[in-house]
């Protein structure tokens, strides 16, 4: 059977950073690698950012919402179902940060999926530097993904600062309480620098597996609560690109923004790539790209967001 790896964790937390990192140790293994990317709206803009490490041991599916939840489930079926026909050794999933576990389990019990596919492991990125302030439904969002993982795996240890670190794990461990989950034993936790990452890290990660915790589920219409909203073809500088990602996420009156994330091409033809956070910025450039910003949050205010960039929304 195929063995398939859920990659999950909150919006913005370095899923598509660390996927990258385990699909290059993976294909070194001499392992045919799928990847499928199940993203929240649209247009899926992380695909692109995973491009340069695709060739003949390992190819990427997509999979984008922007429809309901019963129509995404069947597009999400139906890749696997495609996918399993390809002779993968392993594939690698890699779902929005706003996504319900329950979807992954069900789905593999189904036919026939159920032949083809087992549980591999579930890896959970959380930023070291996580906001603290998230809603109900996002605090469940968060906390269902650590019951369920094999592995905790901490993103952006080396920049964690005056104890930010242990009050990221001390609200992720409130989370479960809220939950009435209890700590999860046997769980394998990594807290160290992604560069510092050893053969001995990705043996465990690979053999950590899952849990089926039980908790309290928490209802709500993720269709209601969280939405995203994208720009096209936007004539911005380096600069200015910077600071009104920065004036988004602080403006209250945009909604809660969790994460502004696509790419820009400039006057004279080159591409930035863009992952905005309430933690961190990052702009850098890339090869090419999408002419896309994507906003996403809960509650978003399209007019508001539009006062910064303008009318260009898809």
């Amino acid at each position: 059977m195929i063995q398939i790896d859920l990659i999950t964790g909150f919006l913005g937390s370095g899923k598509t950073t660390f996927i990258r990192k385990y699909a290059k140790y993976l294909i070194e293994q001499g392992l045919n690698i799928g990847i499928l990317e199940n993203d929240f709206g649209a247009v899926n803009v992380d695909a692109v950012l995973l491009q340069d490490i695709l060739g003949d041991h390992c190819t990427l599916e997509m999979v984008a919402g922007g429809c309901d939840a019963d129509c995404h489930r069947r597009r999400f079926k139906t890749k696997l179902i495609a996918m399993g026909m390809c002779g993968y050794d392993r594939v690698l999933v890699e779902p929005s940060g706003i996504f319900d576990m329950d979807e992954f389990f069900d789905v593999l019990h189904e036919e026939p999926l159920d032949r083809w596919y087992e549980a591999g492991n579930v890896i959970t990125v959380i930023d070291a530097c996580l906001e603290q302030n998230l809603s109900e439904a996002s605090r469940f969002i968060l906390a269902s993904q650590v019951a369920q993982a094999g592995t905790i795996l901490y993103s952006h240890t080396q920049e964690a600062i005056n104890g930010q670190l242990a009050a990221t794990q001390h609200y992720v461990e409130q989370s479960l309480e809220i939950l009435h989950c209890n700590r999860i034993p046997n769980q394998i936790v990594i807290q160290k620098d992604w560069e510092t990452l050893q053969e001995s890290d990705y043996q465990a990660i690979m053999s950590s597996g899952y849990h089926t915790a039980d908790y309290t589920k928490l209802w709500f219409d993720d269709q209601k609560t969280y939405d995203s909203v994208y720009f096209m073809n936007l004539e911005l500088s380096e600069e200015f690109l910077r600071q009104s990602c920065l004036n988004i996420l602080a403006d209250s009156a945009c909604g809660k923004v969790f994460r502004i994330k696509g790419f820009q091409k400039l006057p004279d033809g080159h591409w930035l790539s863009i992952n905005a956070t309430h933690q961190k910025t990052e702009i850098h450039p890339v090869p090419n790209g999408q002419e896309v910003l994507i906003v996403i949050g809960e509650k978003l205010n399209q007019e508001a967001i539009e006062q910064y960039w303008g009318k260009s929304k898809l």
